[in-house]
């Protein structure tokens, strides 16, 4: 089932499944912001990502001795949500641990996210709660994808010195070679070649904002990226579309961890305590 909420600028979709954005549509200009998904190019809109973040070794993971095994991205993607909240503009979703869950991922949690509109802004918070009697280690990302066409620029609000770190195209593992992306600039051009060895998994950013800007100059989406540690641009090649990820984590390298707790850019989180991240988008016609 999907939901909706909308205001005088915008209207806004979010399926049950995945608690994913499946539509985020201009009301003054008609137009369509979020891809809407083909199955024969790439089925996902705006997938969730958690308890993971990528792929891991395997697709397995050690935590205080035990051996579980986890899918690309986690699960939070997969599962029905129940709507916790709904007013004309703004509406939230939880997602909690079930028998199904403590057996790939043994923390007792809820995930709570919240979409609210103001003006032309959409603002995503996602809200992690520990409700274990002891520390719990997670990641965490957001993986929208905005209608664009190549030749379309992301721009950063600041100039930046970024390189990507590559990834291994057969098990989607990253490499420890990198390349150069950015070098005091600001922008990146999509080109129908730039996505042809996966994901620009970027680090050490210093914008606050990445904004997508059409070549025609006609829509734009001011995306605020919520500090987060990590950012991921990426869609199929050639494919119109592109993902802009901002990442609490990131997915394994092929170095071998003794426990999850030592995984890459992996969020600890006390017991009972709360994490929050949000990003918002502004949607300029």
């Amino acid at each position: 089932m999907t939901h909706y909420i909308e205001n005088e600028y915008l209207k806004v979709g979010v399926k049950e499944c995945g608690c994913e954005l499946t539509s985020v549509f201009s009301k003054k200009n008609n137009y369509e912001y979020l891809w809407q998904g083909d199955e024969s190019i790439w089925y996902g809109q705006a997938p969730i990502l958690f308890p993971i973040v990528g792929r891991l070794i395997d697709d397995k993971y050690l935590l205080n001795g035990t051996e579980y095994t986890m899918p690309k991205h986690g699960f939070a993607r997969k599962l029905n949500w129940s709507l916790l909240s709904k007013e004309e503009d703004s509406m939230a979703f939880i997602l909690s641990e079930s028998e199904d869950t403590l057996k790939i991922y043994p923390y007792e949690f809820d995930l709570i996210v919240t979409y609210t509109l103001s003006d032309n802004k959409l603002k995503v918070n996602h809200c992690v709660v520990n409700k274990n009697e002891d520390e719990m280690y997670f990641s965490l990302g957001a993986h929208p994808a905005f209608n664009c066409e190549i030749g379309d620029s992301l721009i950063f609000d600041a100039n930046e010195t970024l390189s990507t770190e590559k990834i291994d195209l057969e098990k989607s593992l990253r490499l420890p070679e990198t390349f150069s992306i950015l070098e005091n600039k600001n922008e990146i051009i999509i080109t129908e070649n730039i996505f042809d060895e996966d994901a620009l998994i970027l680090h050490d950013i210093k914008s606050k904002y990445i904004t997508l800007k059409h070549k025609n100059g006609k829509f734009t989406v001011k995306f605020d990226m919520g500090g987060s540690p990590y950012l991921g641009i990426w869609a199929k090649p050639n494919a119109p579309y592109v993902c802009i990820e901002p990442w609490f984590g990131v997915n394994d390298s092929f170095e071998k961890k003794n426990d999850f707790s030592e995984k890459d850019a992996i969020q600890k989180l006390p017991a009972n305590e709360i994490f929050n991240f949000v990003w918002e988008a502004e949607l300029i016609d």
